[in-house]
């Protein structure tokens, strides 16, 4: 294997890649908070949901990729605005805040001072996940989001006439799956046995599944020690990087 592929970064194919998401989620959001979900099948409206929850995944990765600045290197300014885009549609989220969180975890993944590890306490997942969540919405950041979620609730339910089960349904309920995604295979099987000693500086190991399921379960973030070693690498380089 040569080393070339792997000190590539990022191009205008993710730009491409990332504008398309943005474009496919707000217009799939704004279709699908006026159709009649009572009248669809329930397995119809089950992979909507867990399609609206793999573009919702989508948006942020295309952050991560920009806070690594391998979304696009050759042009830092669009590089960091089209991540501040991807984590306000994301979750209202402050870009600088959760690229500060990364490039902790980077600097010391799964040891003190990790943002995403857990702290020898919260060792069970579901308490490593509130502790996940935790670091990234405390304080005054987790009141912001929540008033900014009624806010635009408020604003589309009562402003134009949008369902509450159609906006829980396609917007709060993929924001809510995803995180749970992104935790899952981003952060907690990758290095859920840190503390019983790596092999490897990163403290991380990756899945082995097949391309395809690498894709869906979380972009190919689960190749994850691939991802500590060649960071600057775009989410899509990364299963090169594995082989």
């Amino acid at each position: 294997m040569t080393r070339r592929p792997l000190s590539e970064s990022g191009s205008w194919l993710g730009v491409g890649w990332a504008i398309a998401l943005f474009l496919t989620w707000i217009g799939s959001l704004l279709g699908l908070l006026y159709i009649p979900i009572a009248q669809l099948p329930w397995l119809v409206v089950l992979v909507v949901i867990i399609g609206r929850t793999v573009l919702q995944t989508g948006l942020f990765i295309v952050a991560h990729d920009a806070m690594h600045l391998s979304l696009l290197p050759q042009h830092p300014r669009l590089n960091h605005a089209m991540g501040h885009v991807a984590v306000g549609l994301y979750a209202f989220l402050s870009y600088q805040h959760c690229r500060q969180q990364h490039r902790d975890h980077h600097r010391c993944p799964a040891q003190l001072g990790d943002p995403d590890f857990h702290d020898g306490v919260h060792c069970h997942p579901v308490a490593w996940y509130l502790k996940f969540m935790g670091e990234y919405l405390s304080g005054y950041r987790l009141v912001q989001l929540i008033v900014s979620w009624i806010g635009v609730l408020g604003i589309l339910v009562y402003g134009f006439q949008v369902s509450p089960t159609n906006a829980i349904a396609f917007w709060v309920g993929p924001l809510v799956l995803s995180s749970f995604q992104l935790f899952i295979f981003g952060t907690y099987l990758p290095h859920r046995h840190s503390n019983q000693g790596n092999p490897n500086r990163h403290r991380a190991v990756s899945s082995d599944y097949p391309v395809w399921l690498s894709f869906l379960t979380c972009y190919h973030l689960g190749y994850h020690w691939e991802h500590h070693e060649y960071p600057h690498l775009p989410w899509y380089r990364l299963p090169a990087a594995r082989r």
